[in-house]
């Protein structure tokens, strides 16, 4: 594609604004790890639900979402819409107090004090190999590869510049240069997502072109489908949902950081209504790209397709920046989440307790620097030996892992009588289960599959813990959800009351949700 000077302008200008906005972010003075790894517990509940959002949209939504809409139609709108229904609705209702009122840095933390250290190191390095071989490398792929498309730029270097780009300020800054860039990015990409949509629905004829469509629209497919099978609700969605959204340090860690409760659960309902409108912005486009290129060799084809052809100059520009943006913020998110578990939950415990604070935020930004280059060196392997679409990658990524994390965390809030011995059987069970039935399974979708896991999980945690002791109430009574949990503390329920209620706005966008669901079901 030749881009105009104009596009050219429009992309560089975003580059250097928010690189500059990084900088002078990370620029501030960083004495302390709270500092560091959760921007000194001062964000507003704008910027928490804002930064969730833009950490998590990335371009494994504006190229593998908008490329599963292409491939699926409108059943992967289940991804965004089945996060506020269950993980979003997990972590609100559920985990938030107790993650605040415990002072918590990271999910492993939570675990330890409820379970046991080594129900927490095990954790913490799971999560590692996690963020660095799904989320920083499918990421830096999927961007890479659209860019390619779009440039012609080569694969491997598309990765190394994103990476550079977006390890300056998150390693050098932490949390704050993370939040502040992201809410800048959080702008663009939705400027940019807006842009393409109303493009790509005038091409095809207005809104009347896109109703035209609507017999198409099916949130569940059958059970026989080999990637979104309705039956995945029964557990997989649930529990990658429940880990995703609620016990991922990448998500939860904005929580943390939250001014108080009050600003903790508005952020979470915030990100509700930006996860409602952001798939209107994401498959839209990719449900119409099936009218406009039917013939596309790959579903993920589709976002780079409609940039080409249907942008004039200077929008191109635009649109571009809103990917790199999404690519970036998801980036930065994934790893100062990595570099905080690796200095909270090993370095600190088991290399150098008596670390300085200084000490302790030097080792996390060292961390950081080489988990992005292990993050360059992983995503060019699955450049030359990954064929499945990248969003399915991750999907099936997460089905090996988050069903025994999601069981870990749901049985240890909700029973009391859940063991360390019947947490740990399901955290070890998960991924060799996992394993076993891909290679029994092969033609099952990766949700099935976590379906299965899910369940097998649960019922080993229940069973042995039942043959198990379990810990005197009185030292985990602060760590079993009850109603009063709902509640926020007396110092902040004055801000409860009218509008400023967080019960009020959450039930209108669950409301809203529910009923669309109904519609399209």
């Amino acid at each position: 594609m030749i881009l105009t000077g104009l596009d050219i302008s429009v992309f560089a200008l975003y580059i250097v604004v928010v690189l500059g906005l990084g900088i002078l972010a990370a620029s501030r003075v960083v004495t302390t790890k709270r500092d560091y790894f959760l921007a000194g517990d001062r964000v507003p509940w704008w910027m928490i639900g804002g930064s969730i959002v833009a950490s998590n949209i990335s371009s494994h939504h504006f190229v593998g979402v908008m490329g599963l809409a292409y491939t699926i139609g409108f059943a992967a709108m289940t991804v965004e819409w089945g996060a506020i229904l269950i993980g979003f609705n997990a972590l609100l209702w559920v985990f938030l107090p107790f993650y605040l009122r415990n002072g918590f840095y990271t999910m492993p933390e939570f675990l330890e004090r409820r379970f046991s250290t080594a129900a927490r190191t095990a954790f913490a390095a799971l999560i590692l190999f996690t963020y660095l071989f799904v989320e920083i490398s499918a990421v830096l792929v999927l961007g890479a590869l659209a860019i390619h498309s779009l440039f012609g730029i080569s694969v491997i270097w598309s990765i190394i510049a994103l990476a550079v780009l977006t390890g300056v300020y998150t390693i050098t800054g932490g949390l704050r240069a993370v939040i502040w860039t992201e809410m800048l990015q959080l702008g663009v990409l939705l400027a940019g997502g807006i842009i393409l949509s109303l493009v790509t629905i005038d091409r095809v004829g207005g809104l009347s072109g896109v109703m035209a469509t609507s017999d198409e629209w099916k949130l569940f497919l059958p059970a026989s489908d080999k990637a979104f099978p309705w039956t995945m609700f029964l557990g997989g969605v649930t529990s990658i949902s429940i880990f995703y959204c609620a016990a991922n340090q990448f998500i939860v860690q904005r929580v943390l950081a939250a001014k108080d409760e009050w600003h903790a659960r508005m952020g979470v309902v915030f990100t509700d209504y930006l996860k409602f409108f952001m798939p209107m912005i994401i498959l839209v486009p990719g449900l119409m790209a099936r009218k406009l290129f039917p013939d596309l060799e790959r579903g993920d084809l589709a976002f780079p397709t409609l940039v080409a052809n249907l942008l004039p100059p200077g929008l191109v520009g635009l649109v571009l920046a809103g990917l790199i943006a999404a690519i970036m913020s998801h980036i930065s998110g994934a790893l100062n989440s990595c570099t905080t578990i690796a200095t909270i939950d090993f370095y600190l415990p088991y290399i150098n307790p008596k670390a300085s604070e200084k000490t302790a935020v030097r080792f996390g930004k060292l961390t950081g620097v080489f988990l992005l280059l292990m993050g360059i060196v992983w995503a060019q392997l699955l450049v030359e030996h990954t064929e499945k679409p990248m969003f399915l990658y991750l999907f099936d990524a997460y089905g090996y892992f988050a069903p025994g994390i999601a069981t870990m965390f749901l049985l240890g809030i909700l029973w009391k009588r859940t063991t360390n011995a019947g947490a740990l059987a399901a955290g070890l069970l998960t991924i060799p289960l996992s394993i076993v039935l891909q290679v029994l399974l092969p033609d099952w979708a990766g949700l099935n599959r976590a379906t299965i896991v899910f369940w097998s999980c649960m019922a080993t945690a229940v069973v042995v813990s039942l043959f198990t002791t379990p810990r005197p109430e009185a030292e985990i009574r602060h760590l079993i959800w009850n109603k009063e949990s709902l509640k926020l503390p007396p110092d902040q329920r004055e801000k409860m009351r009218g509008l400023k209620n967080p019960v009020f706005w959450w039930a209108l966008v669950t409301a809203a949700l529910i009923l669309l669901y109904i519609r399209y079901a």
